[in-house]
C-alpha cells in the first residue's frame, strides 16, 4: 500500500541539524514514529517526501528552516516579570525556573505556549518563545516500516490508535 491521505504510516528515522549533523531526534524499529498521513499535523515537506512510498522504501531529504519551523524572530525573546513565576507559597519558583528550562506559559489571549528560560534577572526572567528548531535547516533520513489504511475511528479522531498511537 502506498502512503497517501488517510493512511497510517510507521517510520524509523533520524532527524539532524543539516549544518552540524547534531541529532535532534531518533526513532527505532522497535519504537517507530506512527502517524496519520495527510491530516495537516506534520511539516508539509516531511509528508511530501514520503508521499507514495511503500513499506521498505528509504528516504533522505532536507527541510529548509523557512519550510520547517520558520525564521528565528528576536521579537519572541522577551522579559517576563519575576512575579509571573511564583510558586504556591508566593515565592519565586527557583526550583523550576532555571536557565535552559522549557516552561508552559499563557499569552494575553489565553493561548498556551512554551518558552525557554534564557537568563534570570533581579526583576525579570528573559524567555525565548521561538520554536526550538526555528532557524534550523533539517536533515531527515529513514525507512518506511509499515503503511495501512486508517480506521474510521482514527479518521474521526484525527490520530492513530493502538500500538504506536494513542490509547483511549
Amino acid at each position: 500500500m502506498k502512503i497517501e491521505k488517510n493512511t497510517v504510516v510507521s517510520v524509523n528515522y533520524l532527524l539532524t541539524k543539516q549544518d552540524t549533523g547534531e541529532t535532534i531526534e531518533e526513532t527505532s524499529k522497535e519504537q517507530p514514529f506512527v502517524f496519520l498521513f495527510g491530516n495537516g499535523g506534520l511539516l508539509e515537506d516531511f509528508e511530501s517526501n514520503l508521499h507514495n512510498k511503500v513499506a521498505g522504501d528509504t528516504f533522505d531529504f532536507d527541510i529548509d528552516h523557512q519550510r520547517g519551523y520558520g525564521v528565528r524572530n528576536e521579537e519572541f525573546v522577551t522579559k517576563v516579570p519575576n512575579e509571573a513565576f511564583q510558586n504556591d507559597k508566593g515565592e519565586f519558583d527557583s526550583e523550576h525556573v532555571v536557565v535552559g528550562a522549557t516552561l508552559p506559559m499563557v499569552d494575553n489571549n489565553g493561548e498556551q505556549l512554551f518558552g525557554i528560560v534564557v537568563e534570570l534577572g533581579d526583576t525579570h526572567v528573559q524567555m525565548d518563545f521561538n520554536h526550538p528548531l526555528a532557524g534550523q535547516d533539517l536533515h531527515v533520513k529513514g525507512e518506511v516500516l509499515e503503511v495501512r489504511a486508517a480506521t474510521e475511528e482514527e479518521l474521526a479522531h484525527g490520530h492513530v490508535h493502538g500500538p504506536g498511537g494513542h490509547e483511549h
